[in-house]
């Protein structure tokens, strides 16, 4: 994984160098404070205006920086349980700019991405679907939540990570209720240096030929010789599951080794799936995924 060590170092210095001014400061200030020659300056700060750190204004002759509201430091592991509690704070006050900063710093903090998946992004999940369940928020205030949370995970996937093209993992959500799950699941794996494909809902291809169209999908992504592939499945019903993973099984019949089926939900007892793993937790996903990877390469 890059995250790039000087650009985090100088966005810390920056982060302190700006909340100490209220009145902030031009790009030749920032320069000489930071003992950065003024082009580099305004590089980083073009990218940091980018990722929603600082801000630019006009005053009179003079452009000053600012720091964005919500920009702060944070200290990881520590840390973890602030963020999750306030992450949920913003999103059910529908405080939608500061949910996206408070991503964007603990992104920026952290050298654990997969972490801010697991354990803030993912209960937030857990959370909306809970009080959407109890009836205290309708629908309409539900589809304004996920589509916050899904740029929120976003902004941890779009991150520069570092990808080994022999690890591979296909995601499937066979429902929607699922679909927020699959995102944040594949934004782990790519965090994990995974090649992701990511598929998003499927249940408008539940019919006879869904094998045959995931067979040709998977023969144009997986080449011969381009490691192991896996393939996992979310759905909140046993129904859809049990459709999607008896494909997925028609398809390793035929294929080649190294293809591993992984499904994830809230499995009954006495539902019956064939699968490599039955899990219900994706950061143990994630670990079995990368230990078959270990084993395959060893």
């Amino acid at each position: 994984m890059t995250r790039g060590y000087q650009t985090e170092e100088i966005k810390e210095k920056l982060v302190d160098l700006l909340s100490s001014s209220k009145t902030g400061l031009s790009g030749l200030e920032i320069s000489e404070r930071l003992n950065i020659n003024r082009i580099t300056t305004t590089k980083y700060l073009n990218v940091f205006a980018a990722e929603g750190f600082v801000k630019q204004k006009n005053i009179g002759n003079v452009n000053l920086w600012f720091i964005e509201d919500g920009t702060e430091k944070f200290h990881f592991p520590e840390d973890f349980f602030k963020v999750k509690t306030k992450y949920l704070e913003y999103l059910t006050a529908r405080k939608e700019k500061l949910a996206y900063n408070l991503v964007r710093n603990s992104f920026h903090s952290t050298t654990q991405p997969v972490k801010l998946i697991t354990e803030i992004i993912v209960p937030a999940i857990q959370s909306v679907y809970g009080i959407f369940d109890q009836g205290k928020i309708g629908k309409s205030e539900l589809n304004f939540l996920e589509k916050v949370i899904s740029n929120s995970i976003q902004i941890v996937n779009l991150g520069n990570f570092e990808i080994e093209t022999k690890k591979n993992v296909i995601m499937i959500a066979a429902d929607y209720q699922s679909t927020l799950f699959s995102e944040a699941a594949s934004a782990s794996f790519h965090a994990d240096g995974w090649q992701v494909y990511s598929l998003g809902d499927m249940s408008s291809s539940i019919d006879v030929l869904f094998d045959l169209d995931l067979q040709k999908f998977l023969a144009k992504v997986w080449k011969s010789g381009m490691g192991m592939m896996v393939i996992v499945i979310f759905s909140s019903t046993a129904e859809s599951m049990k459709f999607f993973a008896e494909s997925v099984n028609s398809i390793k019949l035929k294929s080649r080794k190294n293809l591993y089926l992984a499904v994830c939900g809230d499995m009954k007892k006495n539902t019956k799936i064939k699968a490599d793993l039955i899990e219900e937790d994706i950061q143990a996903v994630l670990q079995w995924s990368q230990t078959t990877f270990e084993s395959y390469i060893s």
